[in-house]
């Protein structure tokens, strides 16, 4: 007689219900007179801005659910009419497009924002799309710099200077909504943060397993919502509690994301969202699972040990800012990544080279190099894009995953006198 599970879709489940609630939330607050915040994912400051009673909108999180929800092409042409070149991030021209079409976005009518925060972290291009939207909305921008990493221990002088901006938007968000900064409110925040973060990291570090519980790249997209959209929450720490007893269900059982896990790998790279199913099933089709992904801390390194911390409120948030995925160098982030092949006894890496995402894209055929040549790790590099599916070719894209899990197989076979 099969086992019955108890946890199992939990996670999904929830995230579907919580970020509908979110939205839902969003769209009453004008009405409510409730002010807006928009902001970037990669080291956000949820918990200072909701300490004033901001709403939050994270216009990446829009334009992946535009590419999911394949609402995407109309806004990127929409864009390129107004000027945009074919080669500006998918995201910006899909915000753009959104921003000029009324706002209505496939999840619900998006509101205006009260503030912009731009956390300028690894992305260049965050600034001339948030001035683009101050322009659009006539909104307050407050660009919050963050310094790049590009030596393995943190500088002490960069928490410093990014807790001093911190202090500055503090400011900023007493005078606009006249309330004033509660820091224990802070702490209670960050306490809620730090636990869902440890669980998170449980879950991810779950991959450790033969068979690995869960996919850490195709599967992990969905896990990853709420520890950067609602974190800090009752109800973001409430799915990952949750969601963690699922993944242990799953490890009991033995049950994995495929019937057999034949090969295992890390990937590096966002997910073309607008074809993300077709994608997906490329690797399935080779029983191959993710045991550890980049994309997963776009928000923030917490596999590699960064963590919110309500003792230290502002300094710990700053150096969450400083250590999301993006704001590392090349070199930074290809140590990562060897030492989650090691760690997660992956047999090759994996490489979504995203056309429009530079943070991203800029030295990964470097990485690829490297990978092959100087650490004997095979490697598959594939190419597409973020949100703009006239540069997802299926047929090519294919062709390529099948050549190369072939070849693995067969290396497999040999190195096991087959």
């Amino acid at each position: 007689m099969p086992p019955e599970f108890r946890f199992q879709g939990t996670g999904r489940n929830l995230q579907k219900d919580m970020l509908g609630d979110w939205f839902r939330a969003l769209e009453g607050a004008p009405q409510a007179g409730e002010p807006v915040a928009y902001q970037m994912i990669g080291g956000n400051v949820a918990e200072v801005l909701r300490n004033f009673g901001y709403h939050l909108v994270f216009p990446e999180v829009n334009a992946l659910q535009c590419g999911i929800k394949r609402a995407a092409p109309d806004l990127l042409l929409k864009a390129e009419d107004l000027g945009y070149s074919p080669d500006v991030c998918g995201y910006v021209k899909n915000d753009i497009g959104l921003a000029h079409s009324g706002n209505v976005s496939p999840m619900g009518k998006l509101p205006p924002p009260s503030l912009l925060v731009c956390t300028y972290s690894g992305c260049r291009t965050y600034i001339k799309w948030f001035e683009a939207l101050a322009e659009y909305y006539q909104a307050p921008l407050f660009v919050l710099d963050v310094p790049y990493r590009r030596v393995p221990a943190p500088r002490a002088e960069d928490v410093v200077y990014v807790v001093a901006q911190l202090e500055e938007l503090i400011e900023v968000c007493e005078r606009q909504t006249g309330r004033k900064f509660d820091i224990d409110r802070l702490r209670e925040d960050l306490a809620r943060s730090c636990e869902a973060e440890d669980l998170w990291v449980r879950i991810m570090d779950a991959a450790r397993h033969r068979p690995s519980p869960l996919d850490a790249y195709f599967e992990a997209v969905f896990f990853m919502a709420p520890i950067n959209v609602l974190r800090g929450s009752e109800a973001g720490l409430r799915f990952y509690r949750e969601t963690w007893r699922e993944i242990q269900e799953r490890l009991e059982f033995g049950l994995g994301p495929v019937p057999e896990e034949r090969v295992r790998v890390v990937i590096e790279g966002p997910p073309p969202w607008m074809r993300f199913r077709e994608f997906w099933d490329m690797f399935k089709a080779w029983g191959v699972v993710a045991v550890a992904s980049t994309y997963a801390h776009v928000g923030g390194l917490y596999q590699a040990g960064v963590r919110h911390d309500p003792r230290r409120p502002l300094e710990s948030l700053a150096e969450v800012c400083c250590n999301c995925y993006c704001n590392w160098n090349l070199g930074l982030r290809a140590e990562l990544m060897h030492q989650w092949v090691r760690d997660f006894e992956a047999d090759a890496l994996v490489i979504h080279s995203v056309k429009s995402c530079r943070s991203f894209s800029v030295g990964q055929a470097d990485t690829r190099e490297h990978f092959i040549k100087d650490l004997n790790i095979p490697t598959l590099f594939v190419e597409s894009d973020l949100v703009d599916g006239r540069y997802f070719s299926a047929a090519q894209i294919k062709n390529r995953v099948d050549a190369f899990f072939e070849r693995l197989a067969h290396k497999k076979l040999v190195e096991a006198g087959v």
